[in-house]
């Protein structure tokens, strides 16, 4: 038996162990049950609040208001600006209920007046004169969390009120010591992050009288407990792993799903204030608003997210992991490529993945020509790195 069917057939059995004793969960009316305080900001937030990287429908943030959702993260990339209009236009005359965050991604070199001039093209577009938080976008190189730029447009947009607190997101391979420097350095009140049962080396330790397995991403958790020292607020993202739902509707029992499981999990975790998801239909944003208010990990829980791991556990890039990052010889970014893989074949948002594979220069299209493959073994996870970025290549190139 080889590796990656070891520990599939390992999380099967423990799946089927825990699903023998678990009870049913009734399904409950949608809507926030909680709201949490976001750190230092003070700011109350939604636990499950709104995603807009895949949307641009001021009908699905109307719903998600109604619903009690209070916070709306967007970006000025996110549906290249419809998504910034739709927030903007669905919540004007309730602008004093909300929090409104965006973000852009400030590069190395940028200098303060670059930075503003993209936070009020944002803030045309969101018909607002203040974000609530303002991230510096999808870091995943420490010269641009080093920038000195950065901190004096934070400084001088607080002075200006037109943003109230700064923020950082990340979900690359590199995320962790761009984290470190960012508090460090006291450069951020908010950090927005990949963080999902997958990622978390205290979900596989009670699996490991199931199958052999070295758990990785040990800084991560270490990372994220030191922003809750030092009261920076702390948002999960990518909440879902890769978010195949279908692939456990199967197994879904008495209106729990696996959506649910996967987001009541976050939400159990001491480590993070809130959790951040994409919200693309009516009838999905009232299935994750069935997990608000979470403070436990079920039984049937764990048997859904086990199986998860089972069936997709080798199909996922656990980001931030960089384990294969030494492994190219010609330096193609593993870890990037496979994520914008990840939008256009598990997302099914081929628009995202395009755009971002552009933004990185086509960096697998070597990998088309490769014949020695020395990343295949390269994942502990059992992730085809070789097939992925290929796949990549001919979708996305």
């Amino acid at each position: 038996m080889d590796r990656r069917s070891f520990i599939g057939a390992g999380l099967a059995a423990g799946a089927a162990a825990l699903g023998a004793g678990s009870h049913d969960v009734a399904a409950a009316s949608p809507g926030v049950r909680a709201y949490r305080r976001l750190g230092r900001t003070g700011i109350e937030m939604s636990d499950i609040s709104f995603g807009s990287s895949s949307s641009a429908d001021p009908a699905l943030v109307r719903h998600a208001l109604d619903r009690g959702v209070n916070y709306f993260d967007s970006a000025e990339s996110y549906r290249w600006g419809s998504a910034e209009e739709a927030i903007g236009q669905a919540l004007v005359g309730v602008r004093d209920r909300v929090h409104l965050t965006s973000k852009t991604k400030a590069g190395a070199h940028d200098g303060w007046r670059d930075i503003m001039a993209a936070l009020e093209g944002s803030l045309r577009r969101l018909r607002t004169d203040y974000v609530d938080v303002y991230f510096n976008h999808a870091v995943n190189d420490l010269e641009r969390i080093r920038n000195p730029e950065w901190g004096e447009f934070t400084e001088r947009a607080k002075a200006a009120g037109k943003i109230r607190w700064s923020g950082m997101s990340g979900h690359g391979s590199r995320l962790v010591e761009c984290l470190d420097h960012a508090l460090d350095h006291d450069l951020v009140d908010v950090i927005l992050v990949a963080y999902n049962f997958g990622l978390d080396p205290d979900f596989y330790d009670r699996l490991r009288h199931t199958f052999h397995y070295v758990a990785i991403q040990p800084e991560l958790p270490r990372v994220i407990e030191k922003a809750r020292a030092r009261d920076v607020g702390v948002i999960a993202m990518k909440t879902l792993m890769g978010g195949r739902l279908n692939d456990l509707r199967p197994y879904e029992r008495g209106g729990a799903t696996y959506a649910q499981a996967a987001l009541r999990w976050v939400l159990a975790s001491a480590r993070v204030h809130g959790a951040l998801i994409s919200m693309t239909s009516t009838d999905g944003i009232d299935e994750y608003l069935g997990a608000s208010g979470a403070t436990i990990t079920r039984a049937d829980d764990l048997r859904l997210l086990d199986t998860y791991l089972a069936i997709n556990g080798a199909n996922q890039c656990r980001q931030g992991c960089a384990t294969c990052a030494a492994s190219c010889p010609i330096d193609v970014p593993i870890a990037e490529v496979l994520r914008t893989r990840m939008y256009a074949v598990d997302y099914g948002d081929s628009r995202l993945g395009r755009e971002d594979y552009a933004k990185l220069g086509a960096p697998a299209a070597g990998c088309l020509g490769c014949e020695t493959t020395p990343c295949a073994s390269a994942c502990p996870h059992g992730v085809p790195i070789a097939r992925f970025a290929r796949e990549a290549a001919r979708l996305l190139g």
